[in-house]
């Protein structure tokens, strides 16, 4: 055992206090506002004045926020103390796995990047990956020594089984029941959350990102594969099983391609990336490629990024019918499908939606695996504040 492991195995970072229910609402308050008085917090939490004084001494005791002037804010005119999120103090490592890299990413409590580091997978193994993770972490607390709390997000269905955390099966990496969090808590030493990586996503996109201040948001992701998050009354949808959003194998078309799994002319005949290469007749060149060939106007390219682009306006017209989000936020590393078959899209979309056509906005969120890991670190907060 390394002296690393050992001092990681011992030192557990800060570590996060018990808080009543009125004092996280009031900190969750403060971090999706950015900047809030106490009266607004009162009034959206309806506290009293005596259960905001304790809370917000309680966060100010643990130097989870701090004052910044005064300012008038609401209908009353008067002034009123202006609080948020302190810096320095809370710090929050999140990592994103693929199928051979490791993306990770540290931020302060209100989810600032303070951090980004991005590497190969040497073993996609839960042994090997996990003593990979351990070792970023290390190198990442010995620069943050505030960070007090580990989120992992994974390609796959992430479930609790008799009170232990479990990737029940990740297709991407090749696992099966591997117990992750537990894993890594034993080898760092912080307290760690293990979940999808698109309900992560999500759960960042309406908190800090494109949703925040909407209460139905959905998202969609395209690239090696196809993801769907929701939010609805404000809360992330999970499922009873761990297994919400598969949306990848929605009929398309009657017939069509098989997608590999025995569904003919499904979401998955067209819209992953790899798939759009192999129907353009160029799976060894892969995905880039194939835009590069759409853009110099090859016809077999464009062909399949248009039937790609109809599957899109399939799955997002699908969306609208069967949740009525207020927004769709949609992203991933396949977004040049949006871009070259925009008509393809929005046909499909509208011919969806026929004879209704709901008020949706669709916001076109640009890709970065940074976000990804930063959704993690995200997650991290949010599981310590209970939401």
């Amino acid at each position: 055992m390394t002296e690393q492991l050992d001092r990681a195995a011992i030192d557990p970072g800060p570590v996060w206090p018990v808080l009543t229910d009125a004092t996280r609402s009031a900190l969750r308050e403060i971090l999706v506002h950015g900047v809030l008085s106490r009266a607004e917090i009162a009034r959206s939490l309806g506290l009293s004045r005596a259960s905001l004084t304790r809370a917000v001494r309680t966060l100010q005791e643990h130097g989870f926020v701090i004052e910044v002037g005064t300012g008038v804010r609401g209908a009353t005119g008067r002034p009123s103390e202006l609080l948020r999120t302190s810096e320095g103090v809370w710090e929050f490592v999140g990592v994103k796995l693929t199928q051979d890299r490791l993306y990770a990413a540290v931020t302060d409590l209100a989810g600032r990047v303070l951090a980004l580091h991005e590497e190969l997978l040497r073993d996609a193994s839960p042994d090997a990956l996990v003593a990979q993770v351990g070792e970023v972490v290390d190198r990442l607390r010995a620069a943050s020594p505030a960070i007090c709390s580990l989120g992992v997000s994974v390609p796959g269905d992430v479930v609790t089984r008799d009170g232990v955390t479990l990737v029940e099966v990740s297709q991407f990496l090749g696992w099966r029941d591997v117990p992750l969090s537990d894993m890594l808590e034993r080898r760092t030493g912080l307290v760690t959350f293990t979940v999808n990586d698109v309900d992560a996503l999500t759960a960042k996109e309406h908190w800090i990102g494109a949703g925040a201040g909407v209460t139905s948001m959905a998202l969609v992701t395209v690239g090696a594969g196809v993801g769907f998050g929701l939010v609805t009354n404000g809360e992330v949808s999970e499922g009873a099983h761990g297994r919400f959003g598969r949306v990848g194998h929605l009929p398309v078309y009657g017939g069509g391609p098989d997608c590999g799994v025995g569904h003919a002319g499904c979401v998955s005949s067209y819209l992953p990336s790899s798939i759009v290469a192999r129907n353009a007749g160029h799976e060894d060149a892969g995905y880039d490629a194939v835009v590069d060939l759409a853009r110099a106007g090859d016809e077999q390219a464009l062909q399949a990024l248009r039937d790609a682009g109809t599957a899109l306006g399939v799955l997002l017209s699908t969306v609208v019918t069967l949740v009525d989000p207020e927004s769709i936020v949609l992203t991933g590393d396949g977004l040049p499908v949006y871009d070259l078959a925009r008509a393809e899209v929005d046909a499909a979309f509208w011919q969806g939606l026929r004879p209704y056509e709901p008020a949706v906005t669709i916001v076109v969120q640009p890709f970065e695996f940074s976000e990804w890991a930063r959704a993690a670190a995200v997650l991290a907060v949010r599981r310590l504040l209970r939401f």
